[in-house]
């Protein structure tokens, strides 16, 4: 394989990654090979560490290095709140905010009777165990305000009805956001999640 082979495939292959089209594969591949000691180099040393390392915890569903994640083996998060989530990108959004302080469980999707996706592809039996086993007393719904999200969170409540107290993420207008470009949903579902000023 050729120098310019190589460099069209590592272009290819970055294009591949979400948010990234051709372009800017091209110019984050250009960038890297300019900065190839302090960029290129570093990256894929850390690439190959991370793909040898990297593995789902087994309680959560998190993306770690070991298979019991460092949320789930701290014991200041164990305040008996468990954080519901789709996938670990919404899990490490929400620990971007520094705000929850529990534990989490990725359910790996939704149900989608379509995509033929039922609870056993999903990890609703192991959050039921843990509900069960890591005295659980509240179980945060925060799935997304989609169809399949909202039928996910409807056949968890029914499941965890009267064993632990469920809530969910408020919906509606978000910090910043103006009326006007808002969709019919958002607005509804900020009108009925109104509170008292």
């Amino acid at each position: 394989m050729s120098a310019t082979r190589e460099i069209d495939a590592l272009i290819d292959m970055m294009a591949r990654l979400p948010g990234l089209g051709p372009r800017s594969a091209r110019r984050a591949v250009l960038h890297m090979i300019r900065k190839r000691s302090l960029l290129m180099t570093p990256l894929a040393d850390l690439m190959q560490k991370v793909a040898a390392s990297a593995r789902e915890c087994l309680n959560c569903g998190n993306i770690g290095t070991g298979d019991i994640c460092d949320i789930c083996a701290s014991e200041k998060r164990a305040n008996g709140m468990i954080c519901v989530v789709e996938d670990v990108a919404d899990l490490w959004a929400l620990e971007r905010s520094g705000v929850f302080k529990g534990r989490y469980h990725v359910l790996g999707g939704t149900l989608s009777a379509l995509d033929q996706i039922g609870p056993e592809q999903l990890r609703i039996p192991r959050l039921i165990d843990r509900v069960e086993s890591e005295g659980v007393t509240e179980v945060i719904l925060a799935l997304n305000a989609t169809v399949d999200g909202q039928t996910t969170a409807h056949y968890i409540a029914d499941q965890l009805e009267d064993r632990v107290a469920l809530t969910s993420l408020a919906q509606g207008v978000p910090i910043g956001g103006e009326l006007d470009y808002l969709d019919d949903g958002t607005i509804t579902a900020a009108l009925n999640a109104r509170r008292k000023v």
